[in-house]
């Protein structure tokens, strides 16, 4: 398995990452429109690997992965990517990644 890059890394980084955080906060689940139709529950938590703000990242948790973490939670997320929207970096483990929650 590839090493864990630190937050402060992955805010560069565009695909293919594999970090590890503590769940921080989470924000309120909110209801997006799929462009394929339909719809599906989205939510904002930040992710921190240490003490700074460079250190965190915001963590987009969509569907079932929003009931599967709770702040404190440590998260391992595998082959994740981030994107940018107005300024603002986050990271996601999208489609083809994985999201461990308080592996062993």
């Amino acid at each position: 398995m590839e090493e864990n890059q630190p937050i402060s890394k992955v805010r560069n980084m565009r695909s293919g990452i594999n970090t590890k955080g503590v769940i921080k906060s989470i924000g309120d689940p909110r209801t997006v429109n799929l462009k394929s139709g339909g719809t599906i529950d989205v939510c904002d938590a930040i992710l921190t690997d240490g003490e700074t703000e460079n250190d965190e990242i915001k963590l987009t948790l969509w569907g079932d992965d929003i009931k599967a973490v709770n702040v404190g939670d440590t998260i391992v997320i595998t082959n994740g990517y981030t994107n940018s929207f107005k300024d603002e970096v986050s990271l996601t483990k999208g489609k083809f990644g994985k999201m461990e929650v308080n592996p062993q």
